[in-house]
């Protein structure tokens, strides 16, 4: 299985101005394999862009990443409650 969240990381950390408050959290379901990734809340409105661009492109190539079974990928981003 391809490590997934080594290649969110290095496609979320040069967007941030926080990246030690980054968290990448999963969640393994039956269907879905979630990931959670949670900002410093300066860098939230950065990583989703305007429109929420830069987040569909993120998510465009998480998604091309075959992971086992029939499972599908999904992404979100949050900010880190204080």
């Amino acid at each position: 299985m391809p490590n997934i969240d080594l290649l969110l990381n290095e496609l979320v950390e040069p967007l941030v101005s926080h990246p030690e408050a980054m968290e990448i959290r999963i969640k393994d379901g039956d269907e879905f394999l979630e990931y959670h990734v949670y900002l410093h809340p300066d860098d939230v409105g950065r990583v989703i862009g305007k429109h929420g661009r830069v987040a569909n492109a993120i998510r465009t190539i998480l998604y091309s990443v075959r992971v086992e079974g029939h499972r599908r990928i999904r992404l979100s981003f949050d900010r880190i409650e204080d």
